[in-house]
């Protein structure tokens, strides 16, 4: 049985930067794309990064461009969000999810990834 579990998150000042891990167990993670999401008090949850089973591709919501990294590492079975400049609208309850479609590039529609993990909480202060 799959299992991820988020880590890394905290409180930051704004303009800092923290490195949320998920880590996966009970599943290789090996070519299914992987989902970051996150979801603050009173706002729907929404999509902030993907990468594609391959790893060859990503994407990032327009909000983050530029300042979070997502990647994979296959030994560690791990996923990473890299977060930099941090913004106090950056906080949030942060998710780790996965999609079991291999076949599928990227996408941040929660629709399509079956398994997600318990969520790191990030407080970003102004």
């Amino acid at each position: 049985q799959l299992q991820l579990v988020e880590s890394g998150g905290g409180l930051v000042q704004s303009g800092g930067s923290l490195r949320l891990s998920c880590a996966a167990s009970g599943l290789t993670l090996d070519y299914y794309p992987i989902g970051w999401f996150r979801q603050a008090p009173g706002k729907e949850r929404e999509g902030v990064s993907c990468i594609s089973g391959s790893g060859g591709s990503t994407d990032y919501a327009d909000s983050v461009k530029g300042r979070f990294t997502i990647s994979r590492d296959i030994a560690k079975n791990t996923a990473y969000l890299q977060m930099n400049s941090l913004k106090p609208e950056d906080t949030a309850v942060y998710y780790c999810a996965v999609d079991f479609s291999p076949a599928r590039e990227c996408t941040m529609a929660a629709v399509y990834f079956g398994s997600w993990g318990r969520g790191t909480q990030v407080t970003v202060s102004s």
